[in-house]
């Protein structure tokens, strides 16, 4: 079992600046409606530099604290994830555009690759073997495929009955899933950018102050058309996004032959 992360501070302010870590539910109930507008950061341009591979812009679009997202990402696109303020976990799941029954498996990327740590190079893998995408540029350098994702059932296990009304990444895939056609049958092992989860000599998962800052990024090439599920992760109970939730920002860009 993963071992309990550092209990949230009774201020329940952020402890230790830019570099602290992160935790799991919201304080409230907060869904997000399947209609419910996004929130672009601008209109397509030509191109964006703040996306960590140039190219045409497809999509920029902030996701709130708390927040779910998805989007189709074609293949050949590099999606861009920019942690706006730094230890802000990521909740991720990847399905084939074509066919959603083939779908990311942590099990099958971490034995191709012969490590548990997502970094450059990395390729995501479905549970059939094929590359469902491939991270191209990481400004971080350790993100997350085994800590799973947190939900209202975990969280009041782990941190009391007091947490019961906190929704978790699970309910955040569940309602985004819906707008796909997908259910809970349909949810599979998950990846959790910018989250730092070490693995103690006994095998105990931890869960503890994050490696990123304000502005770092990582970056996907769709290595097929990809559905992208995003849980902006909304927990609170532990430090996985320092005790404080916040925004990040989704940037599609579509890199030319001279990229």
């Amino acid at each position: 079992m993963a071992r309990r992360g550092r209990p949230r501070p009774p201020d329940g302010r952020r402890p230790g600046g830019a570099l602290a870590s992160r935790a799991p539910a919201s304080r409230r109930q907060h869904r997000r409606r399947p209609d419910r507008p996004r929130s672009p950061v601008n209109a397509p341009t030509a191109q964006t530099d703040t996306a960590l591979v140039p190219g045409d812009l497809v999509l920029d679009e902030q996701v709130d604290a708390r927040a779910a997202w998805s989007a189709v990402v074609a293949a050949g696109d590099v999606l861009t994830i920019v942690d706006l303020a730094g230890n802000q976990a990521v909740d991720c799941l990847l399905y084939s555009a074509a066919d959603t029954s083939v779908r990311y498996s942590a099990s099958e990327t971490i034995a191709r690759q012969g490590g548990i740590v997502l970094t450059t190079g990395s390729v995501l893998r479905a549970d059939t073997g094929a590359a469902l995408m491939t991270v191209v540029g990481d400004e971080v350098g350790v993100h997350d495929t085994l800590g799973g994702a947190c939900s209202k059932e975990s969280n009041t296990l782990r941190y009391g009955q007091h947490t019961r009304a906190q929704h978790g990444c699970m309910e955040n895939f569940l309602l985004e899933g819906s707008r796909h056609g997908l259910g809970a049958k349909d949810l599979a092992s998950n990846i959790n950018w910018f989250m730092n989860v070490p693995v103690d000599p006994d095998g105990a998962l931890g869960i503890v102050d994050g490696l990123s800052a304000p502005g770092k990024r990582v970056a996907l090439r769709a290595d097929i058309d990809v559905l992208v599920l995003v849980s902006n992760c909304p927990q609170v109970n532990n430090p996985c996004n320092a005790f404080d939730p916040t925004p990040v920002r989704m940037i599609v860009t579509r890199p030319g032959e001279a990229a």
